[in-house]
């Protein structure tokens, strides 16, 4: 990919049905992702597949008629998750395991209640193992910009390492400006001595 080339990756299919009054059913996700092709779309997330069997069933009805673009499912840091996952991808011409885990001490110690050095395996494991069956993994940091940098870089150092091939890091509670954004990714991206084997994606909130 060429460095001044934007990849489009939508999650309509997936975040966006979060939104009140826009859940789909299987044909009705099918008929939104042969309209986000038609547009041009790089890549399709095309739902969390661990969440229930119809979001599973969604994933691979969309993966099985959509060819163009990539498709993705979303995934924890967990190997049901992953195996989920690449069940549901299984038809899919070009599939990506977009796997995931937060990475700031609030949300470490008050929501997961693990240690950093819990998180970092399960980050380095679970991209490991979606490695085994797509040579096409996303590892998103949640809670990125609020996490302490010198982990943040260990982390994202990690996964590389494991075989992830795009990093995401979220503003997730969405108070950074454009201007810390772009510091924010300048930072990790000259601290992390393997960022360049990684394509770099933003996920921002207006909040």
């Amino acid at each position: 990919m060429r460095a001044s080339q934007v990849v489009i990756f939508d999650t309509t299919l997936r975040d966006g049905e979060q939104a009140p009054g826009f859940s789909m059913d299987v044909p009705a996700k099918v008929r939104m992702a042969q309209a986000l092709d038609a547009l041009g779309v790089d890549i399709i997330e095309a739902g969390f597949p661990i969440a229930s069997p119809a979001d599973s069933e969604a994933t691979r009805q969309v993966a099985l008629h959509v060819t163009r673009p990539v498709i993705a499912a979303l995934a924890r840091c967990r190997a049901q998750d992953i195996d989920e996952a690449a069940r549901a991808l299984a038809p899919a011409k070009r599939g990506r395991i977009h796997t995931f885990l937060a990475t700031s001490d609030l949300h470490l110690e008050r929501k997961l209640r693990i240690t950093r050095d819990t998180c970092l395996e399960a980050a380095s494991t679970a991209v490991r193992r979606a490695r085994q069956v797509t040579d096409d993994v996303e590892f998103s940091a949640e809670d990125a910009t609020r996490s302490d940098r010198d982990f943040l870089c260990r982390v994202v150092e990690a996964v590389i390492s494991a075989g992830a091939t795009t990093v995401n890091l979220p503003d997730t509670v969405g108070f950074g400006t454009p201007e810390d954004i772009r510091e924010f990714f300048e930072e990790i991206q000259t601290r992390v001595p393997n960022a360049h084997k990684a394509v770099f994606s933003a996920h921002c909130h207006d909040d």
